[in-house]
């Protein structure tokens, strides 16, 4: 990724862009999977309190008009969708306690860009 700018209003969650700005729901999860428990509190940390405010902006946008920084800081909100069950449920494990291996989860969109 070259481009890691974001919407003026939302530059202070640049550093997050190169690692969680992922376009796929698989890329994300990847992530997630192969993240420490340190990682996962401080990328929900950040986000967590700017959530209304991306989702507002993000709404100002036809549905698949987002201009590339938008859709950045659209993905990093994706990337906390993923994130935050496990720093809420899992006590920031990230990996799915007591269940089957998530690598034999397959998305049937996965792949798909968001």
């Amino acid at each position: 990724m070259t481009d890691l700018s974001l919407p003026k209003s939302f530059e202070a969650l640049e550093p997050l862009v190169a690692s969680w700005a992922l376009p796929t729901q698989d890329a994300r999860q990847q992530r997630r999977i192969n993240a420490s428990r340190g990682e996962l509190q401080a990328f929900y940390a950040a986000m967590l309190p700017r959530l209304e405010e991306i989702l507002a902006y993000s709404d100002k946008f036809p549905l698949g008009e987002l201009p590339p920084d938008a859709a950045r800081l659209f993905n990093l909100a994706l990337s906390l969708a993923e994130v935050a069950p496990h720093i809420e449920l899992y006590r920031g494990d990230p990996k799915v306690p007591f269940s089957f291996d998530e690598s034999r989860f397959v998305a049937d969109h996965g792949a798909v860009a968001a």
